[in-house]
C-alpha cells in the first residue's frame, strides 16, 4: 500500500480571482476533490496527507475522502516546502524505504489506467517515476524581442506530469538538500535529479492537465461531459 501527498498550499495567482483555483468547484465539488478521488479509489492507495496554507479558511475540513483516511498539515511558501512538511506527517507506519505519490491538488483528471502504470513500474524501479509526455510540437526559442532565434530539437524532451514516486526518506533528503542549497525545485524529480539518480519516465495521458488558466478548466468541464 501507498500513501499519497498533495501540495495545496498555493494561492494559484496565475488562474487570477479571490478563490484558490484547487477549490473553484466542476460539477459541484472542488478541483481538490476531483484529484484526492483519482488518488484514493485506487486500491493501492491507503491514504492521503494534504499540505494546506496557514488557516486556509477553504478547507473542507475532510478527515476521511473515499472511505480512507486524510491528514491535513500546514504547507510552506513553496512546492517543496510544502512537500517536505507532509513527509514529515505521514504516519509513522510508512516506512523510510516504502513509495509516497506527490500529485498536483489542481490535476482533477488523472486517469486509473496511468496511476496503475505509475505504481507497477516505479516501485520496479530502484530510484521512483514521474508521469509525464513526449513533446511533440515544434519548440522556438525566442529572443528578447520576441522574434525567433532558433528552432529546438525536441527529441527526448518530455512534459512533466504528477503523481511522481519515490522513497519516502530518498525524496525527503532530495528536498532537503535543494533547500540548504537555495535551489528552488520546481517538482520533486528535479530535487532527485540533484542527488545524482535518473527517475524514470512513464508515459500518461495528455488529457492529465493541470489547471492553471480558465481556458484549462474550462477544457476539464470540457472533459467531465
Amino acid at each position: 500500500m501507498t500513501w499519497a501527498i498533495v501540495p495545496a498550499a498555493g494561492l494559484g495567482t496565475r488562474f487570477g480571482g479571490e478563490l484558490p483555483k484547487q477549490y473553484l468547484e466542476v460539477d459541484g465539488e472542488p478541483l481538490i476533490a476531483h484529484a484526492l478521488r483519482a488518488l484514493l479509489s485506487h486500491p493501492a492507495v491507503q491514504g492521503v496527507v494534504v499540505a494546506l496554507a496557514d488557516g486556509d479558511p477553504h478547507w473542507p475540513g475532510w478527515r476521511e475522502f473515499e472511505g480512507k483516511p486524510v491528514i491535513a498539515c500546514t504547507g510552506g511558501d513553496s512546492r517543496a516546502d510544502s512537500v517536505l512538511a507532509a513527509l514529515e506527517a505521514l504516519p509513522e507506519s510508512v516506512r523510510a524505504d516504502d513509495f509516497v505519490l506527490v500529485h498536483d491538488a489542481a490535476r482533477p483528471n488523472l486517469a486509473r489506467a496511468d496511476l496503475d502504470r505509475l505504481l507497477e513500474r516505479g516501485r520496479a524501479d530502484p530510484v521512483g517515476a514521474i508521469l509525464a509526455a513526449p513533446v511533440r510540437d515544434t519548440l522556438k526559442r525566442a529572443g528578447d524581442d520576441g522574434g525567433i532565434d532558433a528552432t529546438e530539437p525536441r527529441e527526448r524532451l518530455w512534459r512533466a506530469f504528477t503523481p511522481q514516486l519515490f522513497r519516502r526518506l530518498q525524496l525527503t533528503r532530495a528536498l532537503q538538500a535543494a533547500a540548504r542549497d537555495g535551489v528552488a525545485v520546481t517538482d520533486e524529480a528535479m530535487a532527485m535529479e540533484r542527488q545524482g539518480v535518473r527517475p524514470l519516465l512513464v508515459e500518461g495521458s495528455e488529457a492529465n492537465l493541470k489547471v492553471t488558466t480558465p481556458a484549462d478548466l474550462a477544457y476539464y468541464r470540457f472533459l467531465r461531459r
